[in-house]
This record gives C-alpha cells, sequence and structure tokens, in this order.
C-alpha cells in the first residue's frame, strides 16, 4: 500500500503498478511473469521456477501476492484518469529463466518457447482488463520487461547446468516471439535495461514504445533510435540513477537533451516524444529513495519541458 501511494503520489500522469520483489519467491521478475501464462503452470525448484503440469502452493502465493497488489492499487489510484503501466517478464525473458519439466531451459524448446508467448498474451490481457475493472478511469498500457532479450539474440543464456550456452535465437524468431507476447488491443511496449538493446528489433516487432537504461546508449544505437522515433515509437530514457538520487536537475536532465540532439531531432519535440524514466528498477532503494527517483524524473521532464535545448 505504501508502494502504491508513494506512486500515485509521484507520478500523477503516468502511474505503474509497483512490484516488490524483496517479499520473496513469486514476487520476483520471473516468478511473477510466469503466473500469468494462461493454461501453464509453475514451481519452485532449488534451480528456479520450472514449468509443471498443475498449479502448486509457489504458483498460489505469486498469484496471491498479485493480488494483493491490485488490491493496494485499487485504493491508492482512486479516482486516478493518467496513464497507469503495468509490467511482466516477456517471453524471452521468461524462456531463458524458467525451466522445462525435464530440467532444461524452455528456450532451448522452440515449442515451449511458442507456448509461453501465446499463453503470456492472454494472461496479460486478461490483467489489463482486471487493472481496468478496478480503475476505470486509467489508460492502461503494457511493458515487456526483456532484460535477457540481449542474452537470447547473441547466444549467450547458459544451459541449467552452467556448462554450455544455449544457440543464439535468429531475428525473425525473436520478432515471433515478440509480436506473439503483445496483447491485442492494449498499448505495449518493451523495458531492456542490459547492454546492446535490439532497438531495431523492438521496432519491427510493433512496440508503442521502449524503454532502456540512457547510460547504456552508445554511438552506434542512434540511427536505430532515430528510426524508432521517426516512426513514431515514444522514448522512455532511464536518466534517473538507480543508487540514489544526487547531483542537480540540470546534471540529470543534461544526458536526455544530448541524446536528443544525437539523434538530430527537433528540440521543441523532445518533451512529446521522450518520458524520463529511473534507469532500471528501484527494488533496492528505500520507500524514501524510491520516492527521491520518481521525483527527480518528475523534475527533469518539467525541465525539458520548459528548456528543452542546452541551458547556458
Amino acid at each position: 500500500m505504501e508502494a502504491a501511494r508513494v506512486v500515485a503520489g509521484e507520478l500523477p500522469d503516468l502511474a505503474h503498478l509497483p512490484e516488490l520483489p524483496g517479499r520473496g519467491p513469486g514476487a520476483d521478475l520471473l516468478g511473477r511473469g510466469a503466473a500469468l501464462l494462461t493454461d501453464l503452470h509453475v514451481d519452485l525448484q532449488p534451480s528456479g521456477w520450472r514449468l509443471v503440469a498443475r498449479s502448486g502452493l509457489d504458483e498460489r502465493r505469486t498469484l496471491d501476492f498479485l493480488s494483493w497488489d491490485l488490491d493496494a492499487a485499487e485504493t491508492a489510484f482512486a479516482g486516478y484518469t493518467g496513464v497507469l503501466k503495468v509490467q511482466c517478464a516477456g517471453p524471452w525473458t521468461l524462456a531463458a529463466g524458467v525451466e522445462l519439466t525435464r530440467g532444461d531451459r524452455a528456450l532451448s524448446d522452440a515449442g515451449a518457447v511458442r507456448d509461453i508467448a501465446a499463453a503470456l498474451a492472454e494472461g496479460l490481457g486478461e490483467h489489463v482488463r482486471e487493472v481496468r475493472r478496478r480503475v476505470p478511469g486509467a489508460t492502461v498500457v503494457a511493458q515487456l520487461d526483456e532484460p535477457s532479450l540481449p542474452y537470447v539474440a547473441a547466444g549467450r543464456v547458459p544451459t541449467a547446468s552452467g556448462f554450455g550456452t544455449l544457440r543464439a535465437v535468429g531475428v525473425h524468431e525473436l520478432l515471433d516471439g515478440l509480436r506473439a507476447a503483445l496483447p491485442d488491443g492494449v498499448p505495449a511496449g518493451v523495458h531492456c535495461c542490459a547492454p546492446g538493446v535490439p532497438f531495431e528489433l523492438l521496432g519491427r516487432a510493433g512496440a508503442a514504445f521502449v524503454s532502456f537504461d540512457l547510460a547504456l546508449v552508445r554511438t552506434r544505437d542512434y540511427d536505430a533510435l532515430a528510426e524508432l522515433v521517426e516512426s513514431g515509437v515514444h522514448l522512455l530514457a532511464g536518466a534517473v540513477p538507480t543508487n540514489g538520487v544526487t547531483g542537480a536537475v540540470r546534471d540529470t536532465a543534461r544526458p536526455v537533451r544530448t541524446l536528443w540532439r544525437n539523434l538530430s531531432q527537433p528540440p521543441e519535440m523532445l518533451a512529446q516524444r521522450v518520458t524520463v524514466t529511473p534507469a532500471c528498477g528501484l527494488a533496492g532503494l528505500s520507500p524514501d529513495a524510491a520516492r527521491a527517483a520518481l521525483a527527480r524524473a518528475r523534475e527533469v521532464a518539467r525541465a525539458l519541458y520548459e528548456a528543452p535545448e542546452e541551458e547556458r
């Protein structure tokens, strides 16, 4: 409830359903995402989450966490009329992190990957409908969290034994998985705070927005990011550090302006096409530090709106 109230108070225009992984298994990224897989079930093993034949205690715990979070959001966001973002692990991160019944990673089985993507689209769509029911004034958008996507594409996901790596997944297969997981009728995007975000791939997959750690963007990414902007994809630039807010607002805003200038985009469009966010999750921060990070994101956004070009 405290987390939901912090979000509602600090983010009046683009709130999100908070996640608190520190509560333990079932509140973590993989467990929470796996719980949304319609007609697929998971259980927690010593090696991690595993697909199983039927629902058990571990899966019910994940659903309880989600239900409690929805109860808190319904109270904290009562009367809310802005954009409300829900997020869960994407199909490739789930496939790279969840094991098959026989013990290897789901990523090793193309059929299992297809099943995960389809089940995720259905489950996430139902989740969005439930959020809309509980917060009827909100415009709900969905975000697929894909921290493992660059490693899947590069063939750097280790096998269950740890003695080898799984094959690199080709572009067309990656596209099929992402497209299949995006729920129908819901504005949806992708978040990846790992190095080597495949920006061009995400644009081809149909993402409405792309969220990334601004500090990890390299010169070679500029062309792909510019193409995203020109095709109408919204950028969520992770400019606020997630290890605690330091420095002045102008120091946090400077890299955003620099990126926009390097994309050769008109300054007056910056505040309309870019949303300022924390670089990644805030789970490692105290409530006060998380509140400060969200407040800094809002302050930087205001500064970019009032002065899109670099202050002299």
